[in-house]
């Protein structure tokens, strides 16, 4: 099944037991009690159901665990416009999940060929990723709480296919705490921007950027500023991990797709319709599928990183800044102070209508 799985084009392939991870359940009730969940749903809201894999699929025994490596070199086409734009997560540029799905599919056909029963789970609330790949002997977990592959990093979506065949298992590699595989380092936890690594492998959700653009409702004051021009996701602690960096310079990454989206108009995500910024951004996770989430990011990136003196970002702050969405205006008031744009709050008079 390993050599199925890599020659599908996975980075790395394992297999585990199917067993409830009775440690990953005990991490994420303890966490969710402290507050770190953050109001996250996913993995959280039944920590019983994922991490148990017979909840999948009756009579599960072994888990086929694969990464799909995401890492590519940005294309280098000269800007082509000065409008401010707003940066993506690297996992997100792409259909990432899309194609680790298709791989972990071959694994699952060619198990359903022999006899077995097999289902592919990924990105889903049924199972903890990181902590089956981890199981499967896939890497080690990092001070960034992160799945560390040996010589290879952390850019990688992870995904299984849960069976019922009895397959032999590969063995766990690695240190068994981020301290002894980390060492010293911490340049994660410092390049941190909001200060989200509490401890060694533990995340606050409640100030992780990667989550906050995706929770619903309003985003904390208290981290707008630190999310500088990000419009989804976060790679700072990524970017900044030594194994990371060697595991680049041994493994070149290969060139991006030519519809990789690395950054997004921010103006145009803030005249967009709802339909069109679905369409454009469906496959991202959207709290409720509710866009006004997708415009609440767009105008505190553009609070960061826009221009106050452009007739344009004045003009798109202002609009939502009279917006009956109390939500979006309070954000857009937030975004015209940013940028110097007080006159931006006064209500528009009779004349000026």
């Amino acid at each position: 099944m390993r050599k199925v799985g890599t020659d599908a084009g996975l980075a790395a392939v394992g297999i585990a037991g199917a067993g409830i991870f009775t440690k990953t359940r005990e991490d994420l009730r303890s966490r969710r009690a402290a507050g770190f969940d953050g109001g996250m749903q996913f993995t959280y809201r039944n920590p019983e159901r994922s991490t148990d894999p017979g909840r999948i699929l009756d009579g599960a025994k072994s888990l086929v665990v694969g990464a799909w490596g995401y890492q590519r070199c940005d294309q280098t086409e000269p800007a082509t416009t000065s409008r401010p734009s707003g940066t993506v997560a690297r996992y997100a540029r792409g259909d990432e999940y899309g194609a680790l799905r298709r791989a972990l599919e071959q694994v699952a056909d060619r198990l359903q060929v022999d006899g077995w029963k097999a289902r592919v789970v990924l990105d889903d609330n049924a199972l903890v990723d990181r902590a089956a790949a981890q199981r499967a002997g896939l890497g080690w977990f990092g001070r960034n709480t992160l799945l560390l592959l040996p010589e290879l990093g952390s850019w990688f979506v992870l995904g299984s296919v849960v069976t019922d065949a009895p397959l032999e298992q590969t063995a766990p590699v690695g240190p068994s705490a981020p301290a002894e595989g980390c060492g010293p380092c911490k340049r994660c936890v410092t390049a941190c921007p909001t200060g989200a690594l509490t401890s060694d492998g533990v995340l606050d959700a409640r100030r992780c950027l990667a989550w906050l653009v995706q929770a619903p409702g309003t985003f904390p004051v208290e981290y707008r500023a630190a999310m500088g021009g990000r419009i989804y996701g976060c790679d700072d602690c990524q970017e900044v991990c030594p194994i990371n960096r060697l595991a680049d310079r041994r493994h070149p990454p290969r060139q991006a797709e030519p519809d990789a989206v690395s950054s997004v108009d921010l103006l145009g995500m803030l005249e967009a319709s709802d339909e069109e910024l679905l369409d454009a951004h469906g496959r991202w996770y959207i709290a409720g599928r509710d866009p006004r989430h997708l415009r609440r990011n767009a105008l505190v990136a553009l609070g960061n990183v826009g221009d106050g003196a452009d007739g344009a970002t004045a003009a798109a702050v202002g609009r939502w800044v009279q917006s009956d969405d109390a939500m979006l205006a309070e954000h857009a008031r937030w975004a015209a102070e940013r940028l110097g744009r007080a006159d931006l709050l006064m209500a528009p008079t009779g004349a000026d209508r």
